[in-house]
C-alpha cells in the first residue's frame, strides 16, 4: 500500500512540475506574412472592436487583430509591413445579388444606357446609335444586333420604342434592345421572325405578348415582357452565329467572363453572385473555374425553372466551393421591374403603361400553388432560395406561401431564403419577414435613379417614400442587405451604400427621409450582413481573427467623411486571402 501511495505521490508532483514549466513558458506566436497598419481599420466586428490599428494576414487568413504595439509579437524579418498611409482597410465586400454572365454575354451588345453616362435618352438616340453601330461595324444582313440598357424613364417621350420604329432603322437585321431592368424588351419584325413569335404566338407563364400588342388592333408592337423576355434571349442565344471552330467560340466566352469578373474585382468585391444562371451559363461557369480562372469567390443561383428536373443531381454542389465556385441555391422571379412597371402591385400604378386601364397593377409570374410546391421541393432539402419580389402583392404571395411552409415544418429560418428587391414593400411587411427568419436585399441605387419617376409616373410620392425602406428593416432587427443587381447599374457597392445613406434623386430631392440609414449600417449591409445572407459569416464578411484575408483599401475613410460626398470614394486596393488582385493607377 505505501509503494502504490508513493508511485501516485511521485505522478502527481511529475504532472505538476510538468504543467508548472508548460505554463511558465511565453506562448511562441505565429508570424504574419503580412501585417497593415497606418490607416484607419474598420473591423465590422461591432462596438469597441470596428476601430482598430493593426492587422495581420498568414496563409490568407486573419492571424491578428488590434493594437500596434501588440503586432510587434507577430512580426519577423519575412513579415512585410503595409503601412496604409492614410487610406481606409476593411472586409472585403461582398455581391449579393447581380448578373456575372449577364455582365460577360452582354459585352459585346450595343450600349444604349441613358445619359449620364450613357448618351440614349430618347427613340431617335436608339435608331441613331444602332445605325451608326451596324454601318460602322459593317454588320452583314441576317446577322442579330442587340442593344442593351435603353430605359423609358429617362426618355425624352417618355415611352418603350416600338416594332415599326426599329423597323426604321433596319429591315434585314433583326434587332433586340433590352430595357435596362432587364426584364423585357423590344424586338423588329426581322426578330419576330427569327424567334419565331407572331399573333398566335401564347403567353407562357409570367411571359406576355399581348402587353405588348398595338391597342389599334391586335398587331404586335414588338413589346416582350417576363419570361417572355428571358425565352426569347435563350432562343436567340441558340441562333447567334458561332463561327466554325467551337473551341474559338468557347474561349471567346471565357475571355468575357475573366473580363467581367475583372469589373468587380476594381470595385473591391471579393465575392460575386450570378443571380440567374441560365441558357447554358452554368456549364460555362464550371468551365472557368476547372480552368482556375476565377480569382475571388462566385456563388451561382440557376433558374429553377430552366433546372427543375435536374435538381437531385445539382445538390451534391450545393454549398460546397469547388475552385471558388459555390452552387448557393436557386431564383426564382415572382414578378418584373418597378420603374418599367411590370411589378406585381396591390394598389394601380399613377400613370398605367400605354394600352393598359387605370386599374393595372402588374401581372404575376406564378400562382401560389406553382410557388408552394417549387419552394417545398428545395427547402424539404434544406436548400435555399432568392425571390425576385418587386411589387407589394408579390412579396404578399411570398410572405403566404414561406409562412404557410413555416406552419407546416418545411421552411426554417437557418435557410435564409432572400427577398430580392422588395422595391415596392409596405411597413407591415417588416414583422412578417422578421418572424420567418427571411432576408431583404434591397437595391437602394433605384432611389436615385428611378426616384423622381417613381413618385411622378409610377407610384406617387407616399408609396415612393418607402422603395427599399432599409431603416425600416434595421428597425425591426432584420439583418438586411443591399446590391447593385448589375448589369441594371455598374458593379459599384459604393453607389449602393452612398444611395442608401443619402436617398437623393436625381433631381436632388430626398425621397423618404425616415429611411435613410448610417454609414456604417449600409457597410454592414455589403459585409457581415452579406455574409450571413450567404451562410459564410464565420468565413467572411469582418476582419477577425481566423477568418479568410478578404479586404478591400479604400482612399478615404467612409466613416470620416460627409455622407454626400460617399460615391466619390474609389477602390485603392482588392485583396482576396492576402493576395492583392487590383491596385488602382
Amino acid at each position: 500500500m505505501f509503494n502504490c501511495i508513493n508511485r501516485l505521490t511521485l505522478c502527481l508532483q511529475g504532472v505538476g512540475l510538468t504543467l508548472f514549466f508548460s505554463c511558465s513558458q511565453p506562448t511562441v506566436k505565429q508570424k504574419a506574412d503580412i501585417i497593415f497598419y497606418g490607416g484607419p481599420i474598420i473591423t465590422m466586428e461591432g462596438g469597441k472592436d470596428s476601430l482598430v490599428e493593426a492587422v495581420g494576414v498568414k496563409d490568407g487568413k486573419i492571424l491578428f487583430v488590434g493594437m500596434l504595439e501588440e503586432s510587434e509579437d507577430y512580426k519577423d524579418k519575412r513579415t512585410v509591413l503595409r503601412d496604409l498611409k492614410g487610406k481606409t482597410l476593411l472586409p472585403g465586400f461582398i455581391d449579393t445579388h447581380s448578373h456575372l454572365t449577364a455582365v460577360a454575354d452582354l459585352e459585346g451588345a450595343v450600349d444604349l444606357s441613358p445619359a449620364p453616362p450613357g448618351k440614349v435618352n430618347s427613340i431617335k438616340n436608339i435608331q441613331q446609335v444602332l445605325r451608326t453601330y451596324i454601318r460602322t461595324d459593317s454588320i452583314s444582313a441576317g446577322t442579330p444586333v442587340i442593344g442593351n440598357g435603353y430605359d423609358d424613364a429617362m426618355m425624352s417621350e417618355p415611352r418603350h420604342p416600338t416594332r415599326d420604329e426599329l423597323d426604321a432603322v433596319s429591315s434585314k437585321h433583326p434587332i433586340m434592345v433590352l430595357h435596362a431592368s432587364g426584364s423585357m424588351s423590344v424586338v423588329n419584325s426581322a426578330m419576330l421572325a427569327l424567334l419565331g413569335i407572331n399573333e398566335k404566338t401564347k403567353d407562357t407563364e409570367g411571359g406576355y405578348y399581348d402587353y405588348a400588342r398595338n391597342s389599334l388592333g391586335d398587331r404586335l408592337n414588338g413589346r416582350l415582357d417576363g419570361n417572355a423576355t428571358f425565352h426569347a434571349l435563350a432562343t436567340l442565344m441558340a441562333k447567334l452565329p458561332t463561327g466554325d471552330n467551337p473551341k474559338d467560340v468557347l474561349k471567346k466566352k471565357i475571355e468575357r467572363l475573366v473580363n467581367a469578373q475583372e469589373l468587380w474585382i476594381r470595385n473591391g468585391q471579393t465575392t460575386v453572385c450570378d443571380g440567374r444562371t441560365m441558357n447554358g451559363s452554368m456549364e460555362l461557369l464550371k468551365t472557368v473555374a476547372s480552368e482556375g480562372l476565377f480569382q475571388v469567390d462566385v456563388i451561382y443561383f440557376p433558374d429553377f425553372e430552366s433546372v427543375r428536373n435536374e435538381i437531385g443531381s445539382m445538390k451534391a454542389d450545393y454549398m460546397k466551393y469547388r475552385d471558388r465556385l459555390k452552387l448557393g441555391g436557386f431564383k426564382f422571379s415572382s414578378d418584373g421591374s418597378t420603374q418599367g412597371k411590370a411589378a406585381w402591385l396591390t394598389a394601380p400604378y399613377l400613370v398605367p403603361p400605354a394600352g393598359e386601364s387605370s386599374t393595372y397593377r402588374g401581372r404575376s409570374i406564378y400562382p401560389d400553388s406553382v410557388l408552394y410546391e417549387d419552394l417545398k421541393c428545395l427547402f424539404l432539402q434544406k436548400v435555399t432560395a432568392q425571390l425576385h419580389v418587386n411589387g407589394d402583392a408579390a412579396i404578399d404571395q411570398a410572405l403566404r406561401v414561406v409562412e404557410q411552409l413555416s406552419r407546416e415544418g418545411v421552411y426554417t429560418e437557418d435557410i435564409r431564403a432572400t427577398l430580392i428587391q422588395g422595391q415596392n414593400s409596405r411597413p407591415d411587411h417588416m414583422s412578417k419577414i422578421k418572424a420567418l427568419g427571411l432576408i431583404p436585399s434591397y437595391f437602394p441605387a433605384y432611389v436615385h435613379l428611378w426616384g423622381d419617376w417613381s413618385v411622378n409616373n409610377v407610384f406617387g410620392s407616399a408609396r415612393a417614400a418607402f422603395l427599399s425602406p432599409t431603416q425600416a428593416a434595421k428597425n425591426a432587427g432584420i439583418p438586411f442587405t443591399i446590391h447593385h443587381d448589375s448589369p441594371v447599374t455598374p458593379p459599384n457597392l459604393l453607389t449602393a451604400v452612398y444611395a442608401a445613406v443619402n436617398r437623393t434623386t436625381r433631381s436632388g430631392v430626398v425621397l423618404g427621409a425616415d429611411q435613410r440609414i448610417s454609414v456604417m449600417d449600409a457597410l454592414r449591409a455589403i459585409t457581415i450582413n452579406a455574409a450571413f445572407q450567404y451562410h459564410e459569416e464565420h468565413d467572411k464578411g469582418s476582419i477577425a481573427k481566423g477568418k479568410l484575408a478578404d479586404l478591400v483599401i479604400l482612399d478615404s475613410n467612409p466613416l470620416a467623411m460627409d455622407p454626400k460626398d460617399l460615391r466619390n470614394i474609389k477602390v485603392a486596393e482588392t485583396i482576396k486571402e492576402g493576395i492583392t488582385l487590383y491596385v488602382a493607377k
